[in-house]
């Protein structure tokens, strides 16, 4: 169940952060629809649980040297991995604009898991 909220959730969260990012710049960061975000936010869980493991072992010591801010760019990786497989429907234009969006989006989801997760876990 957790994990379906979170879906719904993050998918909130992308379109709050495309929003944010048009402001700056209007073509930067582009989602067709609510159900385009549904099937993003749940296409990104999927590379988090497959490919962002296998990323984090490679890069391993560039992480560490780094004190784990190389986690970023992995997360922008698999932001530009998600845009490169939904098309149209889902865009981020550039690398730099992915770095900003996995940056906004990692803040989002910090605020997200003490407000809601970790509260609803205090209640049971």
């Amino acid at each position: 169940m957790r994990w379906l909220l979170s879906i719904v959730l993050n998918a909130f969260v992308l379109i709050v952060v495309s929003g944010l990012l048009k402001l700056i710049s209007p073509e930067s960061f582009y989602i067709k629809s609510i159900g385009t975000a549904l099937i993003a936010s749940f296409t990104l869980s999927l590379l988090h649980m497959f490919v962002k493991p296998l990323l984090i072992i490679i890069t391993l010591p560039l992480t560490i040297i780094t004190f784990g801010f190389f986690l970023v760019i992995i997360n922008a990786i698999t932001l530009k991995l998600t845009d490169n497989l939904l098309g149209d429907a889902f865009n981020i234009n550039g690398f730099g604009t992915a770095i900003v969006a996995a940056i906004f989006i990692s803040v989002f989801n910090i605020f997200i898991d003490k407000l809601i997760f970790r509260a609803r876990e205090k209640k049971e």
